[in-house]
């Protein structure tokens, strides 16, 4: 690990602040990715500005606004916390399900929501430093494009860069229309449609999200739903724990009946962002829910899938994934 200057911010505006003033400066939360990348060499701050004193892991219900009865996540709060609150556990249960499929319950334990957000990609190539990447190194190349690709993208790469974002609690947070609130170093607050926020690779593969220079995450809201009785996380990975997704997908179905008046898709695994499967969720609209209508929905999304070399089962697995999720989802889970 290379030297570093660690600063310890006492508000949000100080935070920012430091954070302007050296642009080789992160933000610091529970470090459970970035330490990991520092001591690969991956990742060479000069600066830690270390932001666990802010006070910003309140869960609590929004009150006003457009938003009024959905959920405002502090962004500093653990993992474990906003998948274990009594208003996320009831109301937004697919996040539940989600946060808890991923890492082990030591990591999310420590890590906070926004760093959730802010993972960067666990493509190999991207950590082994000797190989090119373009995320890590501009210009260098993407090793994985003519590499082993097996875990990698079949929607929204590019030439530059095939890497999938890693996230699960992120794949739910599509879903279900997140917002993202973030404040500058102006001290101005912005809201970011949870589908802006992460980006595709383009010729920028470096720059994983659309967070200005300094920007902080200050929570994540929900807006009230009625997908709580009729959603389903179902992740498809090697091994049954302690596995990132070859495929995700989080599926919501809002009910009159058997007739679906709304749906949410979001897949992962699958993109440098989380996805959302618009195909799918247009065709489903009005529709009976039935495993016929889901199989359609999934092969209207799916036949957009550029399979790279090695991940062309992905495009298979992925038809059956989304059908499997929103039958899920329709029983509330029950097989």
């Amino acid at each position: 690990m290379r030297p570093f200057k660690y600063t310890a911010a006492g508000t949000v505006r100080a935070a920012t602040q430091r954070m302007n003033a050296n642009s080789q400066a992160q933000y610091l939360a529970g470090g459970t990715n970035l330490l990991d990348l520092m001591k690969e060499d991956v990742e060479r701050p000069t600066e830690l500005v270390d932001i666990t004193r802010l006070k910003m892991s309140e869960i609590q219900r929004i009150q006003t606004g457009a938003r009024q009865g959905g959920v405002s996540i502090g962004a500093l709060g653990k993992n474990t916390d906003a998948a274990n609150h009594p208003i996320i556990r009831q109301h937004f249960p697919l996040l539940t399900q989600a946060i808890l499929a991923g890492a082990s319950a030591q990591i999310r334990n420590m890590a906070s929501n926004a760093g959730n957000l802010n993972q960067r990609t666990r493509c190999p190539y991207f950590y082994e430093v000797a190989m090119p990447c373009n995320k890590r190194e501009p210009g260098t190349g993407c090793g994985a494009l003519q590499g082993i690709n097996r875990t990698h993208a079949l929607f929204g790469w590019s030439e530059q860069c095939v890497a999938v974002h890693p996230s699960d609690m992120c794949v739910a947070l599509a879903a279900l229309d997140a917002v993202v609130k973030v404040q500058g170093t102006d001290g101005q607050v912005r809201s970011i449609p949870f589908a802006d926020y992460h980006r595709l690779p383009a010729d920028a593969p470096q720059k994983d999200n659309t967070l200005q220079p300094g920007e902080l995450i200050t929570a994540i809201e929900i807006p009230k739903n009625a997908f709580a009785p009729t959603s389903y996380y179902l992740k498809v990975r090697d091994r049954a724990s302690y596995a990132f997704a070859l495929l995700s997908v989080a599926a919501a179905l809002e009910l009159d009946g058997n007739r679906i008046r709304q749906v949410r898709i979001a897949l992962g695994g699958v993109a440098h962002k989380p996805w959302r499967a618009t195909e799918a969720e247009q065709f489903l609209v009005g529709k009976e829910a039935t495993e016929a209508h889901f199989r359609q929905a999934a092969e209207l999304e799916m036949k957009n899938a550029r399979p790279l070399e090695h991940n062309a089962f992905k495009v298979e697995l992925g038809k059956r994934a989304i059908a499997r999720a929103l039958m899920q989802a329709k029983t509330g889970g029950k097989a």
